[in-house]
Protein backbone atom coordinates (compact mmCIF):
# COMPACT_ATOMS: atom_id res chain seq x y z
CA UNK A 1 0.00 0.00 0.00
CA UNK A 2 2.54 2.65 1.02
CA UNK A 3 4.66 1.69 -2.40
CA UNK A 4 1.34 2.51 -4.85
CA UNK A 5 0.66 5.92 -2.48
CA UNK A 6 3.95 6.64 -2.97
CA UNK A 7 3.71 5.93 -7.00
CA UNK A 8 0.92 7.42 -7.48
CA UNK A 9 1.83 10.76 -5.54
CA UNK A 10 4.45 10.99 -7.84
CA UNK A 11 2.40 10.45 -10.80
CA UNK A 12 0.33 12.93 -10.19
CA UNK A 13 3.00 15.39 -8.99
CA UNK A 14 4.54 14.99 -12.25
CA UNK A 15 1.25 15.36 -14.37
CA UNK A 16 0.41 18.52 -12.87
CA UNK A 17 3.82 19.63 -13.46
CA UNK A 18 3.59 18.95 -17.19
CA UNK A 19 0.66 21.67 -17.28
CA UNK A 20 1.19 24.99 -18.22
CA UNK A 21 -1.38 26.07 -15.53
CA UNK A 22 -2.46 29.53 -15.21
CA UNK A 23 -5.59 29.27 -13.50
CA UNK A 24 -7.84 26.50 -11.40
CA UNK A 25 -11.59 25.62 -10.54
CA UNK A 26 -11.32 25.26 -7.64
CA UNK A 27 -14.16 23.90 -5.47
CA UNK A 28 -13.10 22.52 -2.69
CA UNK A 29 -13.68 18.74 -3.50
CA UNK A 30 -10.37 16.20 -3.18
CA UNK A 31 -9.50 16.45 -7.23
CA UNK A 32 -9.19 19.97 -7.24
CA UNK A 33 -7.75 20.58 -4.00
CA UNK A 34 -4.95 17.68 -4.78
CA UNK A 35 -3.89 19.55 -7.66
CA UNK A 36 -3.91 22.96 -6.08
CA UNK A 37 -1.52 21.05 -3.48
CA UNK A 38 0.85 20.98 -6.49
CA UNK A 39 0.50 24.09 -8.17
CA UNK A 40 3.02 27.62 -7.71
CA UNK A 41 0.62 29.33 -5.66
CA UNK A 42 2.59 32.32 -6.87
CA UNK A 43 1.50 32.21 -10.92
CA UNK A 44 -2.29 30.69 -10.57
CA UNK A 45 -5.48 32.05 -10.19
CA UNK A 46 -8.21 29.70 -8.12
CA UNK A 47 -12.09 30.06 -9.21
CA UNK A 48 -14.60 28.85 -7.08
CA UNK A 49 -17.93 29.59 -8.24
CA UNK A 50 -21.51 29.34 -6.12
CA UNK A 51 -24.62 30.89 -6.63
CA UNK A 52 -26.07 33.87 -4.91
CA UNK A 53 -29.98 32.54 -4.59
CA UNK A 54 -29.22 29.16 -3.28
CA UNK A 55 -27.26 27.25 -0.65
CA UNK A 56 -23.67 26.36 -1.91
CA UNK A 57 -21.64 23.75 0.05
CA UNK A 58 -18.07 24.50 -1.74
CA UNK A 59 -17.05 28.51 -0.71
CA UNK A 60 -16.05 27.47 2.42
CA UNK A 61 -13.58 24.34 1.62
CA UNK A 62 -12.38 26.76 -1.38
CA UNK A 63 -11.41 28.70 1.10
CA UNK A 64 -9.52 27.00 3.37
CA UNK A 65 -7.43 25.14 0.58
CA UNK A 66 -6.69 28.70 -1.30
CA UNK A 67 -5.48 29.65 2.29
CA UNK A 68 -3.48 26.90 3.06
CA UNK A 69 -1.40 27.13 -0.49
CA UNK A 70 -1.87 30.75 -0.28
CA UNK A 71 -3.35 30.80 -3.61
CA UNK A 72 -5.28 33.93 -4.27
CA UNK A 73 -9.14 32.97 -4.81
CA UNK A 74 -11.78 34.90 -6.88
CA UNK A 75 -15.60 33.71 -5.84
CA UNK A 76 -18.14 33.91 -8.76
CA UNK A 77 -21.58 34.30 -6.85
CA UNK A 78 -23.97 34.03 -9.65
CA UNK A 79 -27.27 35.61 -9.68
CA UNK A 80 -30.57 33.80 -11.46
CA UNK A 81 -30.30 36.35 -14.49
CA UNK A 82 -26.46 34.97 -15.15
CA UNK A 83 -27.37 31.56 -14.34
CA UNK A 84 -30.09 31.83 -16.81
CA UNK A 85 -28.08 33.55 -19.50
CA UNK A 86 -25.12 30.76 -18.77
CA UNK A 87 -27.19 27.66 -18.78
CA UNK A 88 -28.63 29.15 -22.77
CA UNK A 89 -25.29 28.74 -23.42
CA UNK A 90 -24.08 25.90 -21.96
CA UNK A 91 -27.15 24.33 -23.75
CA UNK A 92 -25.52 25.73 -26.88
CA UNK A 93 -22.52 24.13 -26.26
CA UNK A 94 -23.10 20.83 -25.39
CA UNK A 95 -26.17 19.89 -27.18
CA UNK A 96 -28.44 18.74 -24.76
CA UNK A 97 -31.17 19.20 -22.50
CA UNK A 98 -30.31 17.02 -19.47
CA UNK A 99 -30.62 18.59 -16.07
CA UNK A 100 -28.06 16.93 -14.03
CA UNK A 101 -25.89 17.68 -17.11
CA UNK A 102 -26.85 21.47 -17.46
CA UNK A 103 -26.82 22.02 -13.53
CA UNK A 104 -23.50 20.23 -13.17
CA UNK A 105 -21.77 22.22 -16.35
CA UNK A 106 -23.07 25.52 -15.85
CA UNK A 107 -20.68 26.10 -13.17
CA UNK A 108 -17.67 25.28 -15.30
CA UNK A 109 -19.11 27.63 -18.20
CA UNK A 110 -18.99 30.28 -15.64
CA UNK A 111 -15.71 29.70 -13.87
CA UNK A 112 -14.25 29.33 -17.34
CA UNK A 113 -16.03 32.60 -18.22
CA UNK A 114 -14.54 34.52 -16.09
CA UNK A 115 -10.86 33.04 -16.03
CA UNK A 116 -11.07 33.89 -19.93
CA UNK A 117 -12.82 37.25 -18.94
CA UNK A 118 -9.89 38.15 -16.75
CA UNK A 119 -7.21 37.70 -19.23
CA UNK A 120 -6.08 34.02 -18.35
CA UNK A 121 -5.54 31.22 -21.24
CA UNK A 122 -5.76 28.54 -19.54
CA UNK A 123 -7.31 26.60 -16.45
CA UNK A 124 -7.20 23.51 -14.90
CA UNK A 125 -9.92 21.11 -13.79
CA UNK A 126 -10.32 17.65 -11.61
CA UNK A 127 -11.71 15.97 -14.31
CA UNK A 128 -11.36 11.89 -14.12
CA UNK A 129 -10.55 11.21 -10.71
CA UNK A 130 -14.39 9.80 -10.18
CA UNK A 131 -14.22 7.35 -13.30
CA UNK A 132 -10.16 6.80 -12.41
CA UNK A 133 -10.81 6.31 -8.97
CA UNK A 134 -14.26 5.20 -8.50
CA UNK A 135 -15.65 8.29 -6.67
CA UNK A 136 -19.12 8.48 -7.24
CA UNK A 137 -21.31 7.57 -4.74
CA UNK A 138 -22.97 4.54 -6.74
CA UNK A 139 -19.63 2.55 -6.87
CA UNK A 140 -20.19 2.44 -2.84
CA UNK A 141 -23.03 0.55 -3.33
CA UNK A 142 -21.17 -2.63 -5.75
CA UNK A 143 -19.72 -5.55 -5.06
CA UNK A 144 -15.73 -5.73 -6.18
CA UNK A 145 -16.85 -7.84 -8.76
CA UNK A 146 -19.38 -5.57 -10.11
CA UNK A 147 -17.24 -2.22 -9.83
CA UNK A 148 -14.44 -3.75 -11.32
CA UNK A 149 -16.75 -4.55 -14.36
CA UNK A 150 -18.16 -1.60 -13.71
CA UNK A 151 -14.99 1.33 -13.87
CA UNK A 152 -14.02 -0.74 -17.28
CA UNK A 153 -17.53 0.22 -18.67
CA UNK A 154 -17.33 3.83 -17.81
CA UNK A 155 -13.49 3.81 -18.81
CA UNK A 156 -14.72 2.72 -22.59
CA UNK A 157 -17.16 5.83 -22.78
CA UNK A 158 -16.08 8.33 -20.62
CA UNK A 159 -16.84 11.79 -21.50
CA UNK A 160 -16.27 15.58 -20.16
CA UNK A 161 -18.60 18.32 -21.11
CA UNK A 162 -15.59 20.45 -19.85
CA UNK A 163 -13.58 19.78 -22.89
CA UNK A 164 -16.42 21.19 -25.32
CA UNK A 165 -17.08 24.59 -22.79
CA UNK A 166 -13.37 25.02 -22.76
CA UNK A 167 -12.94 24.77 -26.95
CA UNK A 168 -16.11 26.86 -26.93
CA UNK A 169 -14.97 29.66 -24.80
CA UNK A 170 -11.71 29.97 -26.26
CA UNK A 171 -9.56 28.67 -23.03
CA UNK A 172 -7.00 25.98 -22.62
CA UNK A 173 -8.19 23.08 -20.73
CA UNK A 174 -5.70 21.14 -18.32
CA UNK A 175 -6.57 18.39 -16.98
CA UNK A 176 -3.93 16.25 -15.15
CA UNK A 177 -5.85 13.39 -13.72
CA UNK A 178 -6.46 12.36 -17.49
CA UNK A 179 -2.98 12.29 -18.09
CA UNK A 180 -1.28 9.06 -19.99
CA UNK A 181 0.64 7.87 -17.12
CA UNK A 182 -2.17 8.53 -14.45
CA UNK A 183 -4.70 7.29 -16.35
CA UNK A 184 -2.51 3.60 -17.05
CA UNK A 185 -1.56 3.36 -13.17
CA UNK A 186 -5.01 4.16 -12.09
CA UNK A 187 -6.53 0.95 -13.96
CA UNK A 188 -3.77 -1.24 -12.83
CA UNK A 189 -4.68 -0.12 -8.73
CA UNK A 190 -7.39 -2.63 -7.28
CA UNK A 191 -10.70 -1.90 -6.99
CA UNK A 192 -10.61 -3.04 -3.22
CA UNK A 193 -8.10 0.46 -2.53
CA UNK A 194 -10.60 2.70 -4.62
CA UNK A 195 -14.12 2.06 -2.37
CA UNK A 196 -12.77 0.87 0.81
CA UNK A 197 -13.69 1.60 4.39
CA UNK A 198 -12.19 4.50 6.66
CA UNK A 199 -13.28 4.36 10.36
CA UNK A 200 -16.38 2.38 9.56
CA UNK A 201 -17.69 4.50 6.78
CA UNK A 202 -17.20 3.68 2.82
CA UNK A 203 -15.11 6.02 0.57
CA UNK A 204 -14.59 6.34 -2.86
CA UNK A 205 -11.49 7.48 -4.17
CA UNK A 206 -10.21 5.70 -0.99
CA UNK A 207 -6.39 5.23 -2.16
CA UNK A 208 -6.35 8.77 -3.60
CA UNK A 209 -7.75 10.12 -0.16
CA UNK A 210 -5.01 7.92 1.71
CA UNK A 211 -2.40 9.14 -1.11
CA UNK A 212 -2.59 12.76 0.02
CA UNK A 213 -3.84 12.99 3.22
CA UNK A 214 -0.76 14.33 4.73
CA UNK A 215 -1.38 17.30 2.68
CA UNK A 216 -4.45 18.25 2.68
CA UNK A 217 -7.17 19.23 5.93
CA UNK A 218 -8.80 16.26 7.06
CA UNK A 219 -12.09 17.94 6.08
CA UNK A 220 -10.94 18.12 2.45
CA UNK A 221 -9.39 14.24 2.25
CA UNK A 222 -12.31 12.55 4.00
CA UNK A 223 -15.26 15.51 1.98
CA UNK A 224 -17.92 13.33 0.77
CA UNK A 225 -18.39 13.52 -2.56
CA UNK A 226 -20.50 16.39 -4.26
CA UNK A 227 -21.46 17.02 -7.32
CA UNK A 228 -20.79 20.15 -8.99
CA UNK A 229 -24.99 21.01 -8.48
CA UNK A 230 -24.76 20.22 -5.28
CA UNK A 231 -21.72 21.94 -4.03
CA UNK A 232 -22.04 25.55 -6.18
CA UNK A 233 -25.95 25.46 -5.20
CA UNK A 234 -27.30 24.94 -9.06
CA UNK A 235 -29.26 22.05 -7.63
CA UNK A 236 -31.85 24.72 -6.21
CA UNK A 237 -32.84 25.72 -10.11
CA UNK A 238 -34.97 22.18 -10.02
CA UNK A 239 -37.37 24.05 -7.11
CA UNK A 240 -36.84 27.52 -9.02
CA UNK A 241 -38.06 26.54 -12.10
CA UNK A 242 -41.25 24.06 -10.48
CA UNK A 243 -42.05 27.50 -9.07
CA UNK A 244 -41.53 29.57 -12.40
CA UNK A 245 -43.67 26.98 -14.19
CA UNK A 246 -47.60 26.33 -13.59
CA UNK A 247 -48.57 23.20 -12.85
CA UNK A 248 -51.26 23.93 -16.41
CA UNK A 249 -48.45 25.11 -18.89
CA UNK A 250 -46.40 22.34 -17.89
CA UNK A 251 -49.21 19.63 -18.84
CA UNK A 252 -49.80 21.32 -21.77
CA UNK A 253 -46.68 21.42 -23.13
CA UNK A 254 -45.01 18.22 -22.47
CA UNK A 255 -48.34 16.34 -24.02
CA UNK A 256 -47.44 18.12 -27.36
CA UNK A 257 -44.01 17.71 -27.41
CA UNK A 258 -44.23 14.20 -26.85
CA UNK A 259 -47.17 13.56 -29.15
CA UNK A 260 -45.31 15.79 -32.12
CA UNK A 261 -41.71 14.97 -31.28
CA UNK A 262 -41.73 11.71 -29.20
CA UNK A 263 -39.70 13.35 -26.30
CA UNK A 264 -41.13 12.68 -22.73
CA UNK A 265 -40.11 15.38 -20.55
CA UNK A 266 -40.30 14.19 -16.71
CA UNK A 267 -39.85 18.15 -14.85
CA UNK A 268 -39.96 21.72 -15.15
CA UNK A 269 -36.69 21.89 -15.37
CA UNK A 270 -36.72 19.38 -18.27
CA UNK A 271 -39.22 21.56 -20.35
CA UNK A 272 -36.88 24.75 -19.97
CA UNK A 273 -34.32 23.35 -20.94
CA UNK A 274 -35.81 21.57 -23.78
CA UNK A 275 -37.20 24.93 -25.12
CA UNK A 276 -34.00 26.47 -24.98
CA UNK A 277 -32.63 23.38 -26.94
CA UNK A 278 -35.31 23.39 -29.92
CA UNK A 279 -34.03 27.13 -30.48
CA UNK A 280 -30.97 25.49 -31.62
CA UNK A 281 -30.97 21.97 -32.92
CA UNK A 282 -33.85 19.18 -34.22
CA UNK A 283 -35.08 17.43 -31.89
CA UNK A 284 -33.78 14.36 -30.97
CA UNK A 285 -35.51 11.17 -32.73
CA UNK A 286 -34.89 13.17 -35.98
CA UNK A 287 -30.84 12.82 -34.57
CA UNK A 288 -28.30 10.02 -34.27
CA UNK A 289 -27.63 6.91 -36.34
CA UNK A 290 -27.51 4.18 -33.61
CA UNK A 291 -30.29 1.61 -33.24
CA UNK A 292 -30.34 1.94 -29.34
CA UNK A 293 -33.23 4.47 -28.73
CA UNK A 294 -33.58 6.64 -25.31
CA UNK A 295 -36.79 5.43 -24.33
CA UNK A 296 -37.88 8.69 -23.08
CA UNK A 297 -36.47 11.53 -25.57
CA UNK A 298 -35.65 9.00 -28.38
CA UNK A 299 -32.42 9.89 -28.60
CA UNK A 300 -29.82 7.25 -29.83
CA UNK A 301 -27.96 6.37 -26.85
CA UNK A 302 -24.04 4.96 -26.89
CA UNK A 303 -23.47 0.77 -26.57
CA UNK A 304 -22.83 0.19 -23.00
CA UNK A 305 -24.33 3.77 -21.41
CA UNK A 306 -27.08 3.34 -18.96
CA UNK A 307 -27.83 6.36 -19.37
CA UNK A 308 -29.00 9.26 -22.42
CA UNK A 309 -26.46 12.18 -21.95
CA UNK A 310 -29.23 14.13 -23.95
CA UNK A 311 -32.06 13.62 -21.62
CA UNK A 312 -30.57 12.30 -18.53
CA UNK A 313 -32.74 9.37 -18.09
CA UNK A 314 -31.55 6.67 -16.26
CA UNK A 315 -31.11 3.35 -16.12
CA UNK A 316 -32.71 3.22 -19.56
Amino acid sequence: MQDICSRLQSIVFDAVKRCKVESISLSGGLDSSIIASCLDAKTTQAYVMVTADFPSTDLVHAQLVAKMRDLKLTVISASIDELLQAIEQTIKILHVFNPIEIRNNVVLYLTMKNAKNDGFKSIVTGDGADELFAGYRFFQRMSQSELQKDLERIWKIMHFPSMSISKALGIALQTPFLDEKIVEYAKSIPSELKVHEENDKKYGKWVLRKTFENMLPQSIVWRDKDAMQDGSGTNGLTHFFDSLIPDSVFSEKTAKYLEKEQATLLSKEALYYYEIYRRYYDYPARLGLSKNKCPYCNYSVEEGSHFCRMCGAFPI
